[in-house]
């Protein structure tokens, strides 16, 4: 039996409390930054209470108002395009997975071990390795500045691969021959009972996967060069140029809180279903 000690609970409390001030902090600043005017940031000290620019400042940073020397496009559309990315590589990679793990484990072709561990080995070969002949075939086929280029050479994924099949291997012999027995054919067995099953699995990768379509930066670094395909996360490196004091930093501030809602708000609804999908298996 543990006994609570009223002091390790303090100490715990006091502990999370102060991960949290680090952690918000930075978060806190920047809001402040994106309410005052691009010259008030400057000054020094910097104020640490919000300003009165608030609605100015962003709708100049949604709509593209700013004046500096880096890039005005508007953020609004640069969200976009990252909203669809990263729906685009989730729900691909999932698609594929799925249907990549089915075929492993459910059916028998020739090879089918070393088809495998070919999917499994492209785990050592991430974008960064391959980019310079992946832009090539992306270049050559015209996809540059287009949402096929940003997405179709990430949209493979081992890893999800590799989990549905763990999973798969875990459903009962009982439940495939109780479906062939009622007439079942393999897609219908994948579609009413596989996918069912995996459901906490899915919702488990949905995040993971969404985070990471929507933080990518060196592969649209590379395919895009039209302000209007700029990806939220180029957008704010774009932003950024020339000097400190030539920057409008209060939009950059605020183009950086823009950027962090989105995938904050999938992890805060999905949470549940995230923990669920890593911890349990439903059979």
């Amino acid at each position: 039996m543990v006994e609570r000690s009223p002091y390790l609970t303090l100490l715990s409390h006091l502990i999370l409390v102060l991960g949290v001030l680090i952690v918000g902090f930075p978060l806190y600043l920047a809001f402040v930054a994106s309410t005052h005017t691009a010259q008030d940031i400057v000054q020094a000290p910097m104020p640490l209470l919000p300003g009165s620019n608030f609605w100015q400042t962003y709708r100049d940073t949604l709509l593209g108002g700013g004046s500096g020397p880096g890039s005005s496009a508007p953020v609004a559309r640069m969200m976009w395009v990252s909203l669809v990315t990263a729906l685009v590589i989730t729900f691909g990679k999932i698609a594929i997975s799925l249907l990549s793990a089915f075929a492993i484990v459910y059916f028998r072709f020739p090879f089918k071990g070393i088809c495998f561990w070919l999917i499994f080995i492209t785990l050592m070969l991430p974008v960064e390795v391959r980019i310079g002949p992946t832009y090539q075939v992306v270049s050559d086929l015209g996809m540059l500045n287009t949402y096929a280029g940003l997405t179709i050479p990430l949209i493979a994924s081992a890893t999800a691969t590799f989990l549905f099949r763990q999973f798969f291997l875990t459903v009962p012999d009982e439940l495939v021959e109780a479906a062939r027995v009622d007439g079942a054919g393999p897609m219908r067995f994948f579609k009413d009972i596989l996918v069912p099953l995996s459901r906490t699995s899915i919702a488990a990768l949905f995040v993971i996967q969404f985070i990471y379509g929507w933080n990518q930066y060196l592969w649209p670094l590379l395919v895009t060069t039209s302000e209007e395909m700029y990806p939220v996360v180029i957008g704010i490196k774009r932003m950024i140029a020339g000097g400190d004091a030539g920057n409008e930093w209060n939009i950059v501030m605020a183009t950086a809180l823009l950027a962090m809602l989105p995938p904050a708000l999938v992890v805060i609804f999905m949470q549940r279903w995230f923990v669920k999908g890593l911890v349990d298996t439903e059979k």
